[in-house]
């Protein structure tokens, strides 16, 4: 749910400490992804309330074992390591999290900010591309991260090796921002570790995942809309067709940001990714004017860009809740209809005669009790 429309909304101050454990353990407890953590927090009017309700929502939902939210105290823990350490954790409602990425409808709720968190204000293109990156595309990358970070725009990548390790060291003096898998203290790749250590004197490092958190595979693609919804455009420098750099760009056209590619050699694998985008209509990048002439038409209006004032939770109109009946029926029409392969929300709904906030309210049950699964790209599938 946007947190930035302006409609049927009350203006909302930043969490309280209080309110802000709690937005930490609603996002962190089982089954509340991104969007179902918007919808609780629109519907209960707090994230306090919200986790008093859990227990019966997951009930209804078909949960068999009693929910538990996540532990009040786990939670303090991890903003207290974070802060020793240094850093931060913002919500959509803190003037530092970046514009561009509250405005995704699954921006995540807290991120783990080490190192100059100013930076995050500024306007960022992302550079992403092959882990096994050749010289001349490493080259290019340092050459055009140079030069954007010399006209003002801040350089987003996610620490891997290759085109971001290039796109990162490249872009220092300017400062840089690196979106991490695991958790904000894990440094990954190892022999990142100087880099690692460099961002955060000289740019900034974000974390969606919990301190300590080791990277698994699961997380990268969650990574990779960070990068992209926080950026102008996204800029793929040379990638496999199966690279996760592919899942940047796609997140980054979905979000309605501007796709850059630099066209590969046809028999290098690497230039498979770039070539397939601009087929798709990527723009062809081969020089930093390419970006330039693209992000000068960049108006606030044109990229959904708001003011300060803007940044609102909406408040969800009141709408009786489904007898059980009703209840049930939705249920039974929702397992039938979907299956372990994702369709959209939409495409489900027009398959229903049922009132619409009724069939969400199924779905936000279902999605707690662990019987859906909400996929990217406003898809659900069964859970397995």
């Amino acid at each position: 749910m946007d947190l930035l429309t302006q409609s049927d909304e009350r203006p909302a101050q930043p969490p309280s400490p209080q309110e802000r454990v709690a937005w930490l353990r609603l996002i962190r407890s089982d089954n509340v992804g991104p969007v179902t953590f918007y919808q609780l927090v629109s519907r209960y009017g707090s994230a306090l309330k919200a986790l008093e309700a859990l227990p019966e929502l997951a009930k209804r939902g078909g949960r068999k074992k009693p929910f538990v939210a996540y532990n009040a105290a786990r939670a303090a823990d991890e903003i207290a390591k974070l802060e020793r350490a240094g850093g931060c954790m913002l919500t959509p409602l803190d003037t530092a999290y970046p514009l561009g990425l509250a405005q995704i409808n699954d921006a995540p709720p807290i991120i783990s900010v080490l190192g100059r968190k100013e930076l995050l204000a500024q306007k960022m293109l992302a550079i992403v591309g092959a882990r096994n990156a050749s010289i001349n595309g490493q080259k290019f990358t340092r050459k055009i991260a140079a030069e954007l970070g010399e006209k003002g725009l801040t350089i987003i990548s996610g620490l891997a090796r290759g085109i971001d390790t290039a796109a990162h060291e490249a872009s220092l003096e300017h400062g840089t921002i690196a979106v991490v898998a695991g958790g904000a203290d894990v440094i990954y790749p190892r022999e990142n570790t100087k880099l690692y250590q460099q961002i955060i004197e000289n740019g900034a490092l974000i974390a969606e995942s919990p301190w300590s958190t080791e990277p698994l595979a699961r997380h990268f693609p969650r990574r990779n809309r960070i990068i992209s919804g926080a950026s102008l455009g996204t800029l793929v420098v040379e990638a496999t067709r199966k690279s996760g750099s592919l899942i940047t760009a796609r997140y980054a056209a979905e979000q309605g940001r501007d796709v850059f590619a630099v066209p590969g050699f046809p028999s290098d694998p690497r230039g498979q990714g770039p070539n397939s985008l601009l087929r798709d209509g990527a723009i062809l990048t081969e020089r930093t004017e390419d970006i330039l002439e693209t992000l000068n038409s960049f108006t606030a209006a044109s990229h959904g860009g708001v003011s300060e004032e803007q940044k609102l939770i909406p408040i969800e109109k009141k709408h009786a809740a489904p007898s059980e009946t009703e209840r049930e029926t939705i249920y039974q029409h929702i397992i039938e209809s979907l299956s372990h392969m994702p369709v959209t929300i939409d495409e489900l709904l027009r398959t229903c005669q049922f009132n619409i906030s009724d069939v969400q309210t199924v779905l936000l049950e279902m999605e707690l009790g662990g019987n859906i699964l909400r996929q990217s790209g406003n898809r659900i599938s069964l859970s397995e």
